[in-house]
C-alpha cells in the first residue's frame, strides 16, 4: 500500500484545483508552492481562482506559515481572484489557516465551505465554473 501524498494539485481551465494531506512541514509546503507555481504561471496574465479540499490536512509545523504566506503573496500578484476552501470547523485548522491566507481586498475574495458542492457553486458563479465538481476523485 503506498502512502497518502501530502498534495495532489491539477489545473482545470482557469482554476487551480488541489487535495490536501496529512501534517506539513516546511519541505512539504516549499514543494507544494513550487508546484503550484508552475500550474498557476500559464494563467497569470488574466484573472484565475482556486479551490482546495482541507478536511484532511492535519496542520502544519510553524515554520510553514512563511512559505505559505510567500505563496498567497504570489498569488495575488499574479491574478489570483477567488479562493475556496472547503473543510468542516476546526478552530484550530481555521486559526492557523487565517494567519496565512488574507480573507479579501479590493481585488481578493476568500471564502470557506462545509462542502465542496458549495464551494465549486460560488466559483461557477464568479465565473470559475471546472468540469470537476469532487475534490476526491480518484487520479
Amino acid at each position: 500500500m503506498q502512502p497518502t501524498p501530502k498534495f495532489i494539485l491539477w489545473r482545470e481551465q482557469r482554476v487551480i484545483l488541489a487535495r490536501i494531506n496529512g501534517s506539513w512541514n516546511r519541505f512539504t509546503a516549499e514543494d507544494f508552492s513550487s508546484e503550484f507555481k508552475v500550474l498557476a504561471m500559464p494563467l497569470t496574465h488574466d484573472d484565475w481562482a482556486h479551490i482546495v479540499y482541507l478536511d484532511n490536512w492535519e496542520l502544519g509545523a510553524p515554520d510553514i506559515e512563511p512559505v505559505v504566506k510567500e505563496l498567497v503573496s504570489w498569488c495575488l500578484h499574479h491574478g489570483l481572484r477567488y479562493a475556496a476552501q472547503v473543510y468542516c470547523l476546526n478552530m484550530v485548522k481555521q486559526y492557523q489557516l487565517e494567519r496565512m491566507v488574507i480573507d479579501s481586498n479590493e481585488l481578493f475574495e476568500k471564502r470557506v465551505y462545509p462542502n465542496q458542492q458549495d464551494a465549486f457553486a460560488w466559483l461557477a458563479s464568479v465565473g470559475f465554473a471546472t468540469e470537476c465538481q469532487n475534490l476526491l476523485q480518484e487520479d
